[in-house]
């Protein structure tokens, strides 16, 4: 099986460290469990958690999203017409509500991958997975 590189381990949603184990337990579109995560990585036993209250910080990738859909959204919205407040204010929360789940998802994602303090072992995978 191919390696995953950290760049599609993060699209993925795996482990920082194997780039095997799936972080979360349940799809996105699951829009009554997306937040729920695994304790730890299946295949080499991570814990995701790195201390208690380690993904609060996740929050300030979650912002950096959130400016960036809201900057996408005003300014999508100014090329196509001259609309009111009231629409791009409508339309900007429409799109965080409708795509909650994903930046929830990936700013966790980012966050533990830049800021865990986990780099990749491969060599982990080869003593803990059980299906090779």
């Amino acid at each position: 099986m191919k390696e995953l590189s950290a760049l599609e381990a993060v699209a993925a949603g795996k482990c920082p460290r194997c780039r095997k184990g799936k972080m979360f337990k349940y799809p996105a579109y699951n829009l009554t469990k997306f937040t729920e995560m695994n304790e730890e990585c299946e295949h080499c036993h991570l814990k995701f958690e790195r201390e208690p209250g380690f993904f609060i910080g996740a929050m300030y990738v979650s912002y950096a999203f959130s400016v960036a859909l809201f900057v996408t959204v005003g300014v999508g919205l100014s090329v196509l017409g001259d609309f009111s407040l009231t629409t791009y204010v409508l339309s900007t929360t429409a799109s965080v509500l409708l795509l909650l789940p994903i930046l929830f998802r990936y700013s966790r994602i980012i966050f533990l991958h830049a800021f865990g303090g986990v780099k990749y072992q491969p060599d982990v995978l080869a003593t803990n997975d059980k299906s090779s």
